[in-house]
């Protein structure tokens, strides 16, 4: 009797104990299966959202003719129309080309992208003085579609049909060294057409520059000054200056083996003449419309012989000719 009550007692306990796990157990279950569909959810409304987002990060990195150029998104697609709008907008299904770092990549004028660039941050277009590729930079406008610069780099038009005065100018005051060039070949051609029977004229137009003549002389001197002393000796007469004035005033007379490719524009110090006598290169200077405006000396004494009291002396020497 005893036993069968403490085995009823046992058994109340203990559904008593279990009864409530069982429960906080299906609790458990149904608070997981909320979260995962809440969870769901999310991931759905996450998916959505990012469709509604552009494809494109905010800050986009260009490598154009292999400059890089880093940009915000919204400034590439700041002109509607344009080629680049085009290239980065959400319609756009064709892949873009990139470079070996991942950056867009354009096959475009890197140097010239700068000015486009500028101008899509505000539609404003400032170039600096004496810009020479207006026409260059007119083309890339053209190219990126942006008909609003492309006005603003065309040649303006008078009314008789031509080209104004300020048509290649990069600002309102100045001009491009190009275009003036271009402007003036008329009257230098007409000039020099001029020029080819009048000698005085002809060297009104010579070019200016400068003639270094340099050498290194030694002589002789006895003692007491005596007569049988050896007198100056050269060696040789170098040249420096530019090529194309040294050629003019020695011609043939002058060695250039050591310098044989020089540019006709470029300088050089190692030409020299084929003659050692320097009255002569001063007359084809002084012919040639040259005077001197400077020279400079040093020299040194020694002992030509233990035996002797003859000096040894040695100098260098340079003449500076200049022609207007």
């Amino acid at each position: 009797m005893e036993a069968e009550t403490i085995r009823s007692r046992f058994s109340n306990i203990a559904s008593r104990k279990f009864a409530p796990t069982l429960n906080e157990g299906k609790d458990f279950q149904t608070t997981s299966q909320t979260e995962e569909t809440m969870a769901l959810a999310d991931h759905t409304s996450c998916i959505r959202q990012g469709e509604e987002l552009p494809p494109f990060p905010d800050i986009i990195e260009l490598n154009v003719g292999g400059q890089v150029y880093i940009t915000r998104y919204p400034t590439l697609v700041s002109v509607p129309g344009s080629l680049l709008s085009e290239m980065f907008s959400q319609r756009n299904s064709r892949p873009l080309a990139r470079d070996s770092k991942g950056r867009y990549f354009l096959d475009r004028d890197g140097f010239l992208f700068r000015y486009v660039l500028d101008y899509m941050r505000d539609q404003q277009l400032v170039l600096p003085d004496h810009f020479p590729e207006r026409l260059r930079l007119q083309r890339e406008a053209e190219f990126f579609r942006l008909p609003e610069l492309v006005k603003i780099l065309a040649p303006k038009v008078s009314k008789q049909n031509s080209i104004g005065d300020d048509a290649f100018q990069s600002d309102s005051e100045e001009q491009s060294p190009n275009v003036e060039v271009a402007r003036n070949l008329a009257s230098v051609s007409a000039a020099l057409a001029a020029a080819a029977g009048n000698q005085s004229t002809m060297s009104d137009l010579r070019r200016s520059g400068f003639i270094t003549i340099g050498y290194r002389g030694s002589y002789t001197l006895g003692r007491d000054s005596q007569t049988d002393a050896k007198f100056r000796r050269v060696a040789r007469i170098m040249v420096c200056g530019k090529t194309s004035l040294a050629k003019e005033v020695f011609g043939d007379t002058l060695n250039d083996s050591r310098d044989p490719d020089r540019p006709p524009e470029r300088y050089t110090s190692r030409y020299y003449l084929k003659f050692t006598f320097l009255e002569q290169a001063f007359d084809r200077l002084a012919d040639a419309g040259f005077h001197m405006v400077a020279c400079n000396s040093t020299g040194t004494c020694a002992f030509a012989h233990d035996q002797t009291d003859d000096k040894i002396w040695t100098s260098y020497t340079e003449y500076v000719f200049y022609r207007e």
